[in-house]
């Protein structure tokens, strides 16, 4: 290991295997020599001069790469893609002239960008979906333990632990559906020339303009692409990239709201993330539990929602047909931004699989403020029993006050004990323990868990069923 030369943390920290290699030379470059093939195959079968000897040799050669000798070339030519055609003309010497054949630089670095895009994509879905469904179970089982809701981070109505859970679901789900989007919304570059005319196809095909269509098609086709852009200048149009990384911010997002609320809830010693047997907190305080992951994932979704702009620059700022100022900006940040992405959900789903409730805290916290949260229904229940209603109202405020100014001085909430000496309130001490029951305070929440799960997420799950499965871990 090169201790002396800058290591990305998304390379050597955070972002999976498979991502990596995505996003890695092996695979851009082999990824060239195959839309080359393709380009060289396709040209031949419209009736270019281009023989099957050629295309032998170029397959023969397809993933033998050899990046020292176009290293070598770049450094010399100040040209990658040039480098790359001239590395592989070493290896083909009979099909070196028919590589690129009509092409400009961008048919490999824009189709392959696509290529790369798309797979990252899909990447990310298996760990999305994946994520989504360990959160189901999750919420499933706590359907129906109540819970202290807040609002403005201040104690509300009550809610259940799983309902609180759909709300970090939902979004999640919303981001699998615009990611599918996206990919579907996805064109190839295609075969277009440099400026996008086609002009070099057409002179290469004497004019036929019907074979320079079928050759852009059939191109297209073999990557799996069902249409191509209508129209591009030298790139296609940047506004796909900010499309598709408009996604991967989606997905911070809603990453980023989860990761919070956990980090919260661990304060509250309520849920709290996976933490390890020999896992340290600090190296200062021997008995902290940091949420860590959480964290962690809180960290790099800032990046990657701070990085959508970068984007949006690149396509504002894209001249007339072509320049080249997205070039080195793009090799950043769009990699960067499908790297930090999946760190984000592996470090979710590995946080999402092992989640820690604590029910006894919980129901403390709860119990806490449940005489404040019941107070309608006592006030209902009083008024019953013949009292009138204002009356009640005004005892339940000064008793709840009271109590509040009791707690802001340390002691404990005695508002069921004021409760009990009222001459109104008093009579229903007996039902107490009925009328402060939480579940009587949670609404529809168990229900909405279970509609929720039956109509929004099983049919996610099923349309991406063959993705579930994946494994989020924790390098450091």
């Amino acid at each position: 290991m090169d201790a002396t030369n800058y290591r990305s943390p998304l390379s050597e920290r955070y972002a999976s295997s498979a991502m990596r290699f995505n996003f890695s030379d092996q695979r851009k470059f082999t990824t060239w020599r195959e839309l080359w093939i393709a380009l060289a195959e396709e040209e031949r079968a419209l009736g270019l001069a281009i023989t099957a000897e050629q295309i032998a040799e170029l397959k023969a050669h397809a993933t033998d790469l050899n990046l020292d000798v176009a290293a070598r070339y770049e450094k010399e030519l100040r040209h990658d893609v040039m480098a790359q055609i001239h590395a592989w003309g070493e290896q083909c010497p009979k099909a070196r002239g028919i590589v690129h054949l009509g092409a400009t630089s961008c048919f490999v670095t824009d189709n392959g960008e696509l290529l790369a895009m798309r797979e990252g994509l899909r990447i990310l879905r298996r760990h999305l979906v994946s994520t989504i469904a360990v959160l189901k179970e999750f919420a499933l089982q706590w359907k129906e333990l109540p819970t202290l809701g807040f609002t403005h981070y201040q104690p509300a109505q009550a809610t259940t632990v799983g309902k609180r859970a759909c709300l970090w679901i939902a979004e999640l789900v919303e981001c699998a559906h615009e990611l599918d989007h996206a990919e579907e919304r996805m064109q190839f570059r295609g075969v277009k020339g440099t400026t996008g005319t086609q002009a070099s196809f057409l002179e290469l095909f004497a004019g036929d303009h019907g074979r320079v269509r079928e050759l852009d098609r059939r191109v297209t086709a073999r990557f799996g692409f069902t249409r191509s852009a209508a129209v591009t200048g030298q790139t296609y149009s940047r506004l796909l990239d900010f499309r598709v990384c408009q996604v991967l911010s989606q997905i911070a997002q809603a990453a980023h709201k989860m990761a919070t609320d956990l980090r919260l809830l661990a304060h509250e010693k309520e849920v709290e993330e996976p933490f390890e047997s020999n896992q340290i907190g600090s190296s200062a305080m021997p008995w902290k539990r940091n949420p860590m992951r959480s964290e962690r994932v809180c960290a790099l979704a800032r990046f990657v929602i701070e990085a959508l702009g970068n984007t949006a620059h690149t396509a504002a700022n894209q001249w007339l047909e072509r320049t080249l100022d997205d070039s080195a900006n793009r090799r950043i940040a769009i990699a960067e931004m499908f790297l930090a992405t999946d760190a984000v959900l592996n470090l979710l789903l590995n946080v999402g699989s092992g989640l820690v409730v604590n029910p006894h805290v919980i129901a403390k916290n709860l119990g806490e403020e449940l005489p404040f949260l019941a107070s309608e229904h006592l006030m209902m229940e009083a008024v019953k029993l013949g009292a009138d209603r204002q009356d009640v109202h005004e005892s339940i405020r000064q008793m709840s006050h009271a109590a509040a100014r009791a707690i802001k001085d340390g002691k404990e909430n005695p508002f069921r004990a004021l409760l009990a000496k009222d001459p109104v309130l008093g009579k229903l001490s007996g039902r107490m323990d009925e009328l402060l029951d939480g579940r009587r305070y949670v609404g529809r929440a168990p229900e909405q868990v279970v509609e929720f799960v039956r109509e929004e997420v099983e049919p996610l799950l099923a349309k991406h069923a063959s993705l579930l499965g994946a494994r989020g871990e924790v390098k450091v």
